[in-house]
């Protein structure tokens, strides 16, 4: 029977991983902010003030983009969201449940740039929508709205916070505030904390129809038990599985993430074009309903759902950014910031929007201090130097290159392991039909 308990555990961790990290981070940009994000309440923008630095610690946290985050709680009823007009300029807001779907974008791609109002509804619900307001129906009571505005630097910010200022969230009607997140017993020892967070979020944020069985199945572990924890006084056969079961279902996880399983790998780059694709029950405003951004194993979608949670919460949608992490170079060998290396473009990536590589550690994927605070390099970079055929060599080292065009065009790694992650903002069809191929990491010497 231990041996069948630890593995529904590790099931049941895969499962539950995505919900449990998303909602501390959710706690987190509501009681603690995270780098440049102050601490916001519920149903309250947090806008950074520039762009993410190594303070930031959010994993896979981009360099492109400032950020105006938003932690709904519908509990109590909807809101107003009011966007304004960007005059052209790429922004995208995208809309993120408990499950880490993403279920709705409003933004250039999306909805286009001008002037918007939007009706953010719980589930459920059924009153008027009031003319000129479009809805988005939330599935569940919490949420999250993970703004990105495009900025081109430093001297670009003051548009961007003009633009901040201008996005607003309204309660609608008398509403008191909400609670916010319920809190699990906090009195456990650590390592049943996951456990007694899931349990208690599964109740607050039912998942999707389709997924209840699976969930029921979860029985034998407490998951399903209401009131007071049963971890309090558990069976040490059970606290065994649990344990057991959790440690297997994260190193699995870790495993899957740097083996790219499922995964189209070119020159090591690593290509999950579809790994938010985990989404088959929630289509609001700006997602594609098709076929080709739908997977049909549930299972498979469940696994990759916690494996993108671990790898890059938060992440859009392919047709939104798509996203190509390495962590190898073009020989087969890990990145290492004990070497030095170059990546060539004889054609940058194609896109609608803009492109960049952003440097992370590992196994964390956060930013990582460096000399001269650069910590992505793309067509917005100021000073990159290019060939005389057009090409772009850009030069990854932990060292300063003495070369002159290779230091403007340096990305400085970690002294230690480093993943970088190309990101192609509203991406071109060639991105996905293999049309385009990403060039190796060649190592130097």
């Amino acid at each position: 029977m231990g041996s069948e308990l630890k593995d529904l555990a590790a099931k049941a961790y895969v499962y539950g991983f995505p919900l449990v990290f998303n909602l501390d981070q959710v706690r987190r940009y509501t009681t603690t902010g995270v780098g440049a994000n102050a601490a916001a309440p519920f149903n309250e923008f947090s806008h950074a003030a520039e762009l993410a630095g190594p303070k930031d610690t959010f994993v896979s946290i981009n360099n492109d983009t400032v950020y105006s985050m938003g932690q709904l709680d519908l509990t109590n009823g909807p809101l107003l969201l009011e966007v304004p007009d960007t005059d052209g300029a790429y922004y995208v807001l995208q809309f993120v449940d408990a499950w880490t779907d993403n279920f709705a974008y409003v933004g250039k791609r999306a909805t286009g740039t001008a002037a918007g109002r939007y009706l953010l509804t719980p589930p459920g619900w059924s009153g008027q929508t009031p003319a000129g307001v479009r809805r988005i129906s939330c599935p569940t009571v919490v949420a999250s709205i993970v703004g990105r505005w495009a900025c081109a630097g430093e001297d670009d910010l003051p548009r961007v916070r003009a633009l901040q200022q201008q996005l607003t969230l309204t309660e609608v009607g008398g509403q008191t505030r909400p609670l916010g997140l319920p809190t699990p017993d906090p009195n456990l020892p650590e390592a049943l904390a996951f456990w007694e967070k899931l349990r208690v979020y599964l109740q607050a944020y039912p998942p999707a129809a389709q997924d209840l069985p699976l969930q029921q199945a979860f029985e034998p572990l407490g998951l399903l038990a209401w009131g007071a924890s049963p971890y309090a006084e558990a069976d040490p056969e059970l606290v065994d599985a649990l344990t057991a079961g959790a440690k297997a279902g994260h190193d699995g996880l870790v495993a899957a993430l740097k083996s790219g399983a499922g995964d189209t790998i070119v020159n090591g780059w690593h290509q999950p074009f579809h790994i938010f694709d985990y989404n088959d029950d929630y289509f609001e405003i700006g997602t594609i309903n098709s076929p080709e951004w739908r997977i049909d194993d549930r299972t498979k979608a469940i696994g990759l759902r916690a494996a993108a949670a671990m790898g890059g919460l938060w992440g859009n949608h392919g047709y939104e950014a798509a996203y190509a992490p390495v962590y190898l170079d073009g020989d087969g060998a890990e990145l290492s910031g004990e070497r030095s290396y170059t990546l060539t473009f004889a054609q940058t990536p194609p896109v609608d929007a803009f492109w960049s590589i952003t440097m992370y550690d590992v196994p964390e994927y956060y930013l990582v201090d460096n000399p001269i605070d650069r910590y992505s390099i793309g067509d917005r970079t100021p000073g990159l130097v290019y060939a005389e055929d057009g090409s772009l060599t850009i030069t990854l080292s932990a060292a300063e290159p003495t070369d002159p065009t290779a230091l403007a065009n340096w990305l400085p790694t970690p002294a230690a392991g480093f993943r970088p992650l190309l990101r192609m903002y509203s991406p071109r069809p060639e991105v996905f039909d293999g049309t385009y191929e990403i060039p190796p990491i060649v190592r130097v010497g």
